[in-house]
């Protein structure tokens, strides 16, 4: 498929649009300049062709290509995230491009010290000739998931102007938010009007995830015993302490992020902030099924529980929330989703990959929402880190994946 690509100009575009967002704030979006990308995102596609193009109070930006078709073909709806992960600045986002790219590490210019080192990412084994787009080394660089905003942005393009592809009612979403966990908490379902949707939104060339992890948050709150430092003796419980030994007592071998793999589960503190009396820790517990999900649970509570023994003094509050959950079982009552991205990544050459992610997408939760929906390979790597990077030929393809997609539901219509 021959397609006059806009994907690297409209990348090099959107990266440099600090659309950071804050876990801490209460609004949707979290953070207001999220809604100067949705705002160029409107002017784009209106100027490509699609006239109801708009973006709520909310920050979703929604649009739709109308079919072409005369068959009844169910509505489609692709879906990428504009916001940047709040572990790493996404401000002044300066983008590099390393052309013909030969297979050694690369030095980013802005900090000596940030290496995309050959030996410790994968991918770059596949990349020997391709274009190798990085920061600076000073921000994150933003592919995930301004790399899946350009590749849909490309392929809408490629469709308005070729009416001979044929293809059902496309619509496009893309949200904020998603990397903070409430990337679909204020989607109108009902005005997005989809049957099936796909999110680009994955890592690797030819990837297609159709399973994620089942995910919860935790809130601990500890509250100690404060008295003058002076006057402490058998008197002061120090909830810092506390906290402390609650995280020490965690497993060190297994169940967190840095000593598990594949399918393993894990329970992850992410943030500890508070005062000898009062202290806060925020977890992530992260598994595969619900049964495993719960174990997670019941290792965080147990350990609390042991620790807070030797402070009889002290009390804690813990408090576990849903986020999102697996989407397979979802995708495994409508395995036509998944097959057909299958054979759309077969007809743009490539070899597909299925597999499951230590994380989670938007299709998470739009899946149980109503919208079975897989995620699609975006191209990108190192997410959430200085050293992330993406590659122009495999945004490339995923434009055209995006294409063949529209095109086979169509024909199987």
């Amino acid at each position: 498929m021959k397609i006059n690509h806009t994907v690297l100009e409209r990348f090099l575009k959107y990266v440099k649009i600090d659309t950071q967002s804050d876990p801490n704030s209460p609004t949707c979006p979290s953070t207001e300049k999220q809604k100067n990308l949705g705002k160029i995102l409107v002017e784009e596609l209106i100027a490509i062709g699609i006239s109801d193009a708009e973006m709520d109070e909310h920050g979703y930006v929604y649009a739709t290509i109308p079919s072409n078709t005369s068959k009844i073909v169910p509505v489609l709806c692709l879906c990428s995230h504009m916001d940047t992960s709040p572990d790493c600045s996404g401000k002044d986002v300066n983008p590099i491009i390393h052309k013909n790219y030969q297979g050694k590490d690369i030095e980013l210019t802005g900090d000596v010290n940030q290496i995309i080192r050959f030996a410790d990412h994968e991918d770059l084994k596949n990349q020997i000739g391709n274009d190798i787009v990085t920061s600076d080394g000073t921000t994150l660089l933003g592919a995930d998931n301004k790399a899946g905003i350009a590749e849909i942005m490309d392929a809408a393009n490629h469709l308005l102007r070729h009416p001979e592809i044929k293809h059902g009612k496309i619509r496009i979403l893309f949200t904020p938010d998603e990397e903070i966990g409430r990337g679909v908490d204020n989607v109108d379902m009902k005005r997005l009007g989809a049957d099936f949707g796909y999110t680009i939104d994955g890592e690797s060339l030819g990837h297609i995830e159709d399973e994620t992890f089942s995910a919860d948050g935790a809130n601990l709150v500890i509250h100690g015993v404060s008295t003058h430092p002076g006057f402490a003796f058998g008197k002061m419980e120090n909830a810092l302490k506390i906290a402390a030994a609650i995280l020490d007592q965690l497993p060190k071998d297994r169940n967190s992020p840095e000593t598990t793999a594949a399918k393993q589960s894990f329970v992850h503190p992410t943030s500890l902030s508070g005062t000898l009396e009062q202290c806060t820790v925020n977890f992530i517990l992260r598994a595969f099924n619900d049964d495993e999900l719960r174990k997670m649970e019941d290792l965080l509570s147990t350990t609390i529980r042991g620790v807070m023994k030797n402070y009889p003094n002290s009390s804690y509050n813990l408090l576990v929330k849903e986020q999102y959950r697996n989407m397979k079982s979802v995708l495994d009552k409508n395995p036509q989703v998944v097959a057909n991205a299958i054979e759309a990544i077969k007809r743009s050459g490539i070899t597909p990959h299925c597999s499951s992610i230590r994380g989670g997408t938007d299709g998470s939760r739009l899946s149980f929402m109503g919208l079975p929906c897989p995620n699609i390979f975006a191209g990108g790597h190192a997410f959430h880190s200085r050293q992330e990077w993406a590659a122009v030929q495999d945004m490339e393809k995923a434009a055209e994946v995006i294409v063949n997609l529209v095109m086979i539901w169509e024909e199987k219509s």
